[in-house]
């Protein structure tokens, strides 16, 4: 016998209070123990189409609803008595003529007839996006055999509802032939659940703890689980550095995690570096870890730490203890070498030169400094300004180490020197998540430690959310991904809608410093949703009353403070985003979160619902940074960058997302409507 749960078992348990889920937990047990406990008092779903649904008694109201065929056994849904039987009416357990995909097929005459009025309305009205498709071509799409005909009248209006009704494979290569990428033909397997599409929807749970581990997970999370168009991008092996590149909620750090998991299983002497830019981020690749090495002899072939500071600690191995130089330390002794030089200079540009090209470049004197490119920069300079400039970087280069400080960029550099020299790498490998925010100095250190091995380095990232690091050609630091860079083009977190309004903040295409484009369109999401909500209002005032009463209506619908989260742009913001936490308290009558962030911390996170506001015009952008801005280029990289974050922020949402501002709003909020 065999027992497996379907994702939507686990969809529908989540909506349940918290009671009815220890209870439903409860009877799933007992159903993977004995199927034929007399206490779950089954009965056959006798109005259903497919005549092996069955239901079991939870309590009084709730119950499961199972597929029981040739000894096999599936949990599918879970709900209210009247709920349960209308779901396995509405359903059947198929194996596609095509693909070979066990499939759950919502029945076509039972949608409901205003739905399908409003289909064929539509399709005559406007223009049908498959109507030369024929149906050898949508079967390989994975569309079931009696939805071909719906699908096929398909109009931009309704294409998305009808994807919600169709499988989900079938539903995401309507949505990405709508959009212009050219679905590929989905693979055939002989068993129905091997197939890559099933592996997705149905788990198979073969003891009690396997069961145990899928109940207490979300379905995103059970084994952090691949979907079948990024597993290309773990099994492929690059005789080079590789790079998968995806909008926010393509399941990037997925790959990551698979493909370090892959590389420690592959190979017993394996040193494997799995890491991100900061402590935060990389304490959330370990956490996620076990559940792909549960052997520890496996998982401690690899090491998961925030760059920078693994590279201090391996500087310190190397070549004795150090004192890190501090921005602080930096700036004083910038100025003291300008003023001895009788330099004049603003010093906002005199830092950001040492940061981004003397220092980043590691640049050694003053022919290379006149000679160098400027890389990153955006800012031309004369030679003999830069030779004037380089008294005063050379000064206080000479400065720092006289007080035994070392800036991280050098600690980063002088490792790279070693590797290169012949010293022992402490990596084989190293897959680095959100490396859209790497700096110059740590792609220096990878690629001499592990740039001239195959599979020796792979990168995930996301250009359109770059907040942290200026733009740079990455061939010029070592790393050439030419030939090696895939792109992601499914969303499994994050809503069609939220996905599709969060798009609009950023171009169909966008461009790195050494010419390599990320075209952003195709991508689809595997679910929709409400469509988000957009504001504007008079005064701050009014704006906390408006959020304070959307989130009390989440939680009333059942979102708890942990999954909710409001995000402002810094911490000036802070206090309007409290306002909005006690007038939430006080609807309510009790605490209820949600969590507030700043933009930036919010990096790397989810939740099911995002309250972003205080968008107002001299925010975001933030007026003190482009005051700060010396020349028009500049600017562009200011907005630019302001752009990203606040897609960041909205990106955060899986269901819901809600974006305002007071007065005068934010620019980019025109742009999301």
């Amino acid at each position: 016998m065999t027992f497996r749960i379907a994702d939507t078992f686990s969809d529908a348990l989540s909506k349940l209070s918290g009671q009815e889920q220890k209870v439903a937990k409860t009877a799933a047990f007992d159903a993977q123990m004995n199927p034929e406990n007399p206490g779950l008092q089954m009965h056959r779903v006798d109005r259903a189409k497919d005549p092996h649904f069955w239901t079991a008694r939870v309590n009084r109201d709730v119950r499961l609803v199972l597929h029981k065929k040739d000894g096999a056994t599936l949990l599918a849904w879970v709900g209210h008595h009247d709920d349960a039987y209308r779901w396995a009416e509405r359903r059947r357990i198929d194996v596609h003529p095509r693909t070979g995909a066990a499939q759950i097929v919502e029945i076509r005459e039972t949608v409901e007839d205003v739905i399908i009025q409003r289909y064929v309305e539509e399709a005559v009205k406007k223009p049908r996006l498959f109507t030369d498709e024929d149906d050898d071509t949508l079967l390989s799409w994975g569309v079931p055999e009696d939805w071909l005909g719906t699908v096929r009248d398909a109009t931009e209006d309704t294409v998305l509802d009808i994807a919600g009704h169709l499988p989900a494979e079938a539903g995401e290569a309507l949505l990405q032939a709508a959009t212009g990428e050219r679905p590929a033909p989905a693979p055939h397997a002989e068993d129905p659940y091997e197939h890559p599409d099933a592996a997705r929807r149905f788990r198979l749970t073969t003891t009690e703890a396997d069961l145990a581990a899928a109940l207490e997970a979300p379905w995103e999370r059970w084994a952090v689980w691949l979907h079948p168009a990024q597993k290309e991008f773990v099994d492929r092996g690059f005789n080079g550095p590789a790079r998968v590149i995806g909008s926010a909620g393509t399941g990037k750090t997925v790959v990551a995690l698979h493909r370090a998991a892959r590389l420690a299983r592959e190979d017993a002497k394996a040193r494997i570096l799995l890491t991100t830019f900061n402590r935060r981020l990389a304490d959330g690749l370990s956490a996620k870890l076990p559940m792909l090495l549960p052997d520890t002899a496996v998982r401690d072939r690899v090491t998961t730490r925030a760059l920078g500071e693994l590279a201090q600690d391996l500087y310190v191995d190397a070549f004795g203890p150090v004192e890190e130089a501090t921005p602080d330390d930096v700036s004083k002794a910038l100025a003291d070498a300008a003023a001895a030089a009788d330099v004049s200079v603003d010093p906002g540009f005199l830092q950001d030169e040492w940061r981004l090209v003397v220092d980043a470049w590691a640049v050694a004197d003053r022919d290379a400094y006149r000679d160098l490119p400027r890389l990153g920069r955006l800012t031309r300079m004369a030679a003999s300004r830069r030779n004037a400039l380089w008294d005063v970087f050379s000064d206080a280069r000479a400065a720092l180490e006289t007080q035994g400080k070392r800036t991280r960029a050098q600690m980063l550099h002088s490792l790279a020197v070693h590797y290169r020299g012949g010293a022992p790498r402490p990596f084989t490998h190293a897959v680095v998540d959100e490396a859209q925010d790497i700096s110059v100095p740590e792609l220096h250190f990878l690629a001499a430690m592990a740039g001239d091995r195959s599979n020796g380095l792979f990168f995930a990232g996301d250009i359109g959310q770059r907040i942290f690091r200026a733009p740079f050609p990455w061939k010029a630091a070592g790393v050439d991904l030419r030939g090696r860079s895939r792109s992601l083009k499914v969303n499994y977190r994050t809503s069609q809608q939220i996905r599709s309004q969060s798009d609009r903040l950023l171009p169909l295409s966008l461009t790195e410093a050494d010419g390599n484009e990320d075209r952003r369109t195709g991508v689809v999401s595997l679910f929709d949703g409400p469509a988000p909500e957009i504001a504007e209002f008079p005064d701050a005032d009014a704006e906390i009353k408006a959020v304070a009463g959307w989130l009390a209506g989440l939680v009333e619908e059942g979102f708890t403070g942990s999954e909710i989260a409001l995000l402002v742009r810094s911490e000036d913001e802070l206090p309007r985003a409290k306002a909005v936490r006690d007038a939430l308290r006080s609807l309510i009558g009790r605490d209820a979160g949600p969590e507030v962030r700043v933009m930036h911390d919010a990096k790397g996170a989810e939740y099911r619902a995002v309250t972003v506001m205080a968008c107002d015009e001299d925010v975001i952008p933030k007026e003190d940074r482009l005051l700060e801005a010396r020349d028009e280029s500049m600017i562009e990289e200011i907005m630019a960058t302001e752009r990203h974050l606040l897609y960041v922020a909205t990106t955060r949402a899986r269901e819901r997302l809600w974006v305002s501002g007071a007065g005068r709003v934010s620019e980019f909020l025109e742009d999301l409507v």
